[in-house]
C-alpha cells in the first residue's frame, strides 16, 4: 500500500495525518522564510513527539526553510544555510524523522554552475547527517542546481564524490518538473539512471505552464500538469508521496484519494 500523507501544520503532525487518513505528515521546524529555528512546537517537545508518532505509525519529514542556498557564491547565505541546515538535520533526528527535504538552490547568473556543485559537494562533506538528507528539484531560475535533468546529472556527480554522498537522496516535486520544464512521462526512469533512487514524492498540481519556471502549487484536477505523468510518477518512483496542496484537510484528502486511485490503476 502507498505511504502517502501531506504537508501540514507542525503542532500536532499526528492528528493532522489521521484526519486525512494518511501514515505521513510533513511540516516546516519553525518559520520556511526565516532564519530562526529549528522549533518543535508539538506538546512536551521532540522527545514526545518521537514516541507519540512512532505509536501511531506515522512517519515524519522535515521541510527545511526556503531561504537555505548551500550552492550560492555568496558567503553571507551559504554559510548560515550550512550551519542552519545542520541544525535542521539534527532537530529531525530528535524527532525521529525519516528524512529532511530542502531545496536543490541555485548560483548567481555570473556563476559557473560548476561552483555551485562543488560547494553542494563541501556542505555534503561537513554536515552530520543523521536523517536522510533529500534534495528537492526546483521549478525556477535559469542557474538552478536541479531544475534540469542535466543539472541534476551534474550535482549527482558532485555529491558522489562525498564519503557522505549515501545519506542523500532525491525528492522528486511534479509540480516543479512540470513548471521547470520536465516531462512528467518518462521522468522516474531518466532521474532513477542518475541517481539510482527516488526516496520521496512531492505529488502536486501546477497552477502555470510548463517551463514556466513558477512555483505554484495546486490541487489535482485545477492545474497544468500531465494527469497521465503524475500518475506515471507516483504508480514507479517506489517512494512515499507528500501533497502540498491548497485546501486543508478537505483539500489535501481529495488529491490523496485521487493518488490513491491512480496509483491502484497503475
Amino acid at each position: 500500500m502507498l505511504l502517502m500523507g501531506a504537508h501540514v501544520d507542525q503542532t500536532d503532525p499526528i492528528a493532522e495525518a489521521t484526519a486525512r487518513g494518511a501514515g505521513l505528515s510533513q511540516f516546516f521546524l519553525g518559520d520556511p522564510q526565516a532564519w530562526k529555528g529549528p522549533q518543535v512546537a508539538y506538546p512536551g517537545g521532540a522527545a514526545a513527539l518521537k514516541a507519540d508518532a512512532e505509536a501511531a505509525g506515522v512517519k515524519l519529514y522535515v521541510h527545511a526553510p526556503y531561504v537555505l542556498n548551500v550552492a550560492t557564491t555568496n558567503n553571507r547565505i551559504r554559510i548560515p544555510s550550512r550551519q542552519h541546515l545542520q541544525k535542521q538535520l539534527t532537530a529531525a533526528a530528535q524527532i525521529g524523522a525519516a528524512g529532511v527535504i530542502v531545496h536543490g538552490g541555485h548560483v548567481l547568473a555570473s556563476d559557473d554552475p560548476a561552483t555551485g556543485f562543488d560547494n553542494w559537494r563541501k556542505a555534503i562533506d561537513g554536515l552530520s547527517i543523521d536523517v536522510p538528507l533529500l534534495i528537492e528539484n526546483t521549478a525556477g531560475g535559469a542557474n538552478a542546481m536541479a531544475r534540469h535533468i542535466d543539472r541534476l546529472a551534474q550535482l549527482w556527480d558532485a555529491i558522489s564524490a562525498s564519503p557522505n554522498a549515501d545519506r542523500v537522496g532525491i525528492c522528486l516535486d511534479t509540480c516543479h518538473a512540470h513548471a521547470g520544464g520536465m516531462e512528467l512521462l518518462g521522468l522516474v526512469d531518466r532521474v532513477m539512471a542518475i541517481t539510482g533512487r527516488i526516496d520521496l514524492v512531492h505529488a502536486n498540481d501546477s497552477r502555470d505552464a510548463f517551463d514556466s519556471g513558477a512555483d505554484r502549487h495546486t490541487n489535482f484536477g485545477q492545474g497544468n500538469c500531465d494527469p497521465a505523468g503524475v500518475a506515471e510518477v507516483v504508480s514507479t518512483a517506489g517512494a512515499p508521496v507528500v501533497v502540498e496542496t491548497p485546501g486543508g484537510v478537505e483539500g489535501q484528502t481529495a488529491d490523496l484519494e485521487w493518488i490513491a486511485s491512480v496509483a491502484d490503476a497503475g
